[in-house]
């Protein structure tokens, strides 16, 4: 990646609120000093869809430090305004991502009309997408997950990316030199996705659930395999993406599927014993193993994972045991303190 010259170049990067946008912002920040990174991002603004997950993942904090310029838009509201605006590459991770969301209408509109919008304005300019898709794409077909095989969705949010991916497909059908490259992610997780909330990786949640209670649930019993990749390989994947020679749909993941029950006991091992039970699963669209074929990824793009399960878990238990201390040890000590009055006052009264 230290090859890459990106001097005087302009980066859009579209859901740089959330949490795989922002980490790309911070990273061209960090390591392109010279590079001009424009982000766009609805924000919150306290809705909430039915499943009571915020409608924009989009937050403040997770720009804190953050010194390019910001663009507070809705991408269903128009992109006419980036008519006007110059830049050389984008990096599109604007979406609703629940997919526990129902609302059809809404989700192909934000995730599938408002990326071609985008992407015919990216074209005109000859700049580069790189846009978010989804192993979402692949529903409940059997793994190891290849690109261009037994993509099924199970749910809206896996239909819109498809249609994404399947837009892309017809464009590069009669010009595969186009710029555009298109990013599969499997289950990502690390830094920065707090505020993604109940839709946040099953490693922070039960980090978190670890360290509170000292007690966390997993659907039965636990052997569900996912492909985690930790957040620095998949912006590593998009870096990389930027040099493609060919237009094209990539997965990324770590390239290996590890269980539930995997994540526990490297927990365990990091964060101490606590207790685990099952319950039952209430999701009726639920993928049971998931398995990034990474091959052409590596072969195309020269994609290499670096963090393994162990390793990736290890690099964010420094950040979970800080979201933990920030908060909710605040909480922890004024229920006890609450509770200790109680039985003081109980114990008064007898």
């Amino acid at each position: 990646m230290s090859h890459l010259h990106l001097d005087g170049k302009t980066i859009l990067i579209t859901g740089g609120a959330g949490f795989i946008g922002s980490s790309l912002a911070f990273y061209f920040q960090n390591n392109h000093k010279n590079t001009h990174v424009i982000v766009l991002d609805k924000f919150r603004d306290g809705t909430h869809f039915p499943s009571g997950n915020p409608t924009s993942l989009g937050h403040f904090k997770n720009l804190i430090g953050f010194k390019g310029d910001i663009l507070a838009l809705d991408i269903n509201d128009g992109l006419e305004v980036l008519e006007n605006i110059h830049f050389d590459y984008v990096f599109h991770q604007a979406a609703i991502s629940d997919t526990t969301a129902t609302n059809q209408k809404l989700m192909i509109q934000t995730n599938h009309h408002a990326f071609l919008e985008l992407l015919h304005i990216t074209l005109k300019k000859n700049a580069r997408m790189i846009y978010a898709s989804s192993a979402g794409t692949y529903g409940n077909t059997q793994a190891p997950n290849k690109v261009g095989f037994g993509e099924e969705p199970e749910n809206i949010y896996g239909f819109s990316k498809l249609a994404m991916d399947m837009s892309v497909r017809k464009i590069l059908e009669s010009n595969e030199n186009l710029p555009i490259v298109g990013l599969r992610y499997f289950n990502v997780y690390g830094q920065r996705e707090f505020y993604k909330g109940k839709t946040a990786s099953m490693i922070l949640q039960l980090g978190l659930q670890a360290l509170k209670d000292k007690h966390i649930k997993l659907f039965e019993f636990g052997e569900q395999k996912r492909d985690f990749v930790y957040i620095d390989d998949v912006v590593a994947a998009n870096v990389a993406a930027m040099q493609a020679t060919k237009g094209g749909i990539y997965n990324v993941g770590y390239g290996l599927s590890r269980s539930y029950n995997d994540i526990v006991s490297i927990l365990k091992q990091e964060l101490g014993d606590f207790e685990v039970s099952y319950i039952k699963n209430p999701y009726q669209f639920f993928q049971t193993h998931t398995e990034a074929d990474i091959a052409s990824t590596q072969s195309d793009l020269g994609y290499k994972p670096q963090f393994s399960l162990e390793k990736g878990i290890k690099a964010y238990i420094p950040e979970i045991k800080a979201i933990f201390n920030k908060e909710f040890c605040h909480q922890i000590n004024h229920d006890s303190k609450s509770q200790n009055k109680e039985n003081n006052s109980r114990s008064t009264d007898v």
